[in-house]
């Protein structure tokens, strides 16, 4: 290489030399980052989902629901009807309660889904029998085609699940009040695709919301709906992940 005299004399730049980053200085830059992600993700707006009830309306359920400091496990609960097992809420999706529709001639299952699929078909050799139709998941809102996946995949859930409404108080009422509140399909039941429902669970709020944060004013307007209709309480844990919800609902008339 020829070097031009009247450049001056040719000189190297000192090498910068970057020292390795230590393991807890790179676990503090993923964890700020991280926290930086989650702020901005609770600061993106969530825009509430077609139909989800206003703020005037679930804002007096919130307003109403008893609170507890936390849900204490009660022995005794056992959905299980068969054999020995003590059956606490009733036979399963029993069409001989008190609860609302009951008594129809069709089981309650079978009524949910006939209220919630759109198109619902049934058996002609079975008119209480829905094999057919289409169902908007109310909590993901993933579309599905009962006809193409099989009217097993879909499930009833409870929105107030039996199990913690036991521990909650059911547990003292008596059996025809529960089996009431087991097939009650205006105030706690809904059709969902059966990996959501099994992924929910017996949880409550604290523990579960619907996947899409759109659809959490809708789901607290119906867990409260039969919180209050019921007279059961909530947790407080569960009481501020409702207030948050219901902060997200549509501001009303």
């Amino acid at each position: 290489m020829t070097h031009d005299s009247r450049l001056g004399p040719l000189t190297m730049s000192p090498t910068r030399i970057i020292p390795p980053v230590g393991p807890r200085a790179l676990c503090l830059v993923l964890a700020v980052g991280a926290a930086v992600l989650v702020v901005m993700w609770l600061a993106e707006p969530r825009t509430p989902a077609p139909g989800s009830p206003g703020r005037d309306r679930v804002g007096p359920l919130l307003a109403q629901v008893e609170v507890v400091d936390e849900r204490v496990p009660v022995p005794g609960y056992e959905r299980d009807c068969a054999g020995t097992s003590a059956c606490v809420f009733g036979p399963a999706w029993s069409d001989s309660t008190g609860a609302p529709g009951s008594r129809n001639g069709c089981p309650t299952r079978h009524d949910v889904l006939a209220r919630d699929l759109r198109g619902a078909t049934t058996d002609p050799a079975s008119p209480c029998t829905v094999d057919g139709g289409t169902l908007v998941d109310p909590y993901t809102g993933r579309v599905v085609d009962v006809g193409d996946s099989g009217v097993r995949g879909i499930h009833v859930d409870h929105v107030f699940p039996l199990a913690a409404a036991w521990d909650l108080g059911a547990w003292r009422w008596s059996a025809e009040r529960r089996a009431a509140f087991a097939n009650d399909v205006d105030r706690n039941l809904l059709a969902v695709t059966g990996s959501v429902n099994s992924g929910k669970g017996d949880s409550t709020p604290e523990g579960w919301l619907p996947p899409d944060p759109g659809r959490h004013c809708f789901f607290a307007a119906r867990y409260l709906t039969a919180a209050v209709a019921y007279g059961l309480p909530v947790t407080s844990g569960d009481h501020e992940v409702l207030t948050d919800a219901v902060r997200g609902c549509p501001a009303g008339a």
